[in-house]
């Protein structure tokens, strides 16, 4: 808008989205609380699928050879007229600034991203703790991207019965009570093997809806990439109050 509130000032092709969200290429159910379910935010979102990007192939195979594709969705978002970018896969942290590099806006690719932040708010000999669709995948370099430091203690639904499998095969049907209970098993399992850990970041974006079963089981804090980017749409649209 101008200075003017008489006038409006065009530049873009889509207003009122202000988060753009580049989408891997998959077809496993999506449920409300999930980041590709645009019921989940309180805010619109523009979506821009990248195609070839399967979970298989960001998640177990490294994103290997999708750089290119990522930056031209992002700025294919960036010209569309959103004024922040993130992604639905945590394990995407590997493209952080590259792709920030590229379209010139703020770009959060990673719930990740937030576990520094997680570790200031938390008392002496506390710590935050990551649980991953995939502690197998999640390397060094995944965590040294998102500025996660290093001994950060990683769980994992890897082995569960349901929620890894369908995701990382991309599979038509999910088992909603059976995802649940891998996501608090895994929750349990990373808290019992280090009770240093007072807070959960869910590196996951598709462990959105079982968080409060998460926060629920183990007392703690849960942070997602909901909590991330609530916080980053705030400061790309900041709340405007009455004048007194």
């Amino acid at each position: 808008m101008s200075g003017n509130p008489g006038k409006a000032r065009g530049g873009k092709a889509v207003y009122g989205a202000s988060v753009g969200i580049l989408m891997l290429e998959a077809r496993f159910p999506r449920i409300p609380g999930d980041m590709g379910n645009a019921l989940t935010w309180p805010f619109p979102v523009h979506y821009k699928v990248v195609r070839s990007a399967s979970p298989d192939r960001v998640v177990r195979q490294g994103a290997d050879g999708l750089l290119g594709a990522f930056i031209d969705a992002a700025r294919e978002l960036a010209a569309d007229g959103v004024d922040g970018i993130t992604t639905n896969c945590g394990f995407l942290s590997l493209f952080q600034q590259e792709l920030a590099d590229a379209v010139g806006i703020p770009v959060a690719t990673s719930s990740l991203m937030q576990v520094r932040m997680v570790n200031a708010l938390l008392p002496a000999g506390k710590r935050a703790g990551i649980l991953t669709v995939s502690a197998s995948s999640l390397t060094p370099k995944h965590l040294a991207k998102a500025g996660v430091p290093e001994g950060t203690p990683v769980g994992t639904t890897e082995g569960g019965r349901e929620f890894t499998r369908v995701l990382l095969d991309n599979e038509l049907e999910l088992d909603v009570g059976l995802a649940r209970q891998d996501n608090v098993d895994a929750a349990r399992s990373l808290t019992a093997a280090n009770p240093e850990v007072g807070a959960i970041v869910l590196e996951c974006t598709n462990m959105i809806p079982y968080a409060a079963d998460i926060r629920e089981a183990t007392g703690l804090p849960v942070f997602s990439i909901e909590t991330f980017v609530r916080w980053f749409q705030a400061s790309l649209v900041p709340r405007r109050y009455p004048s007194p």
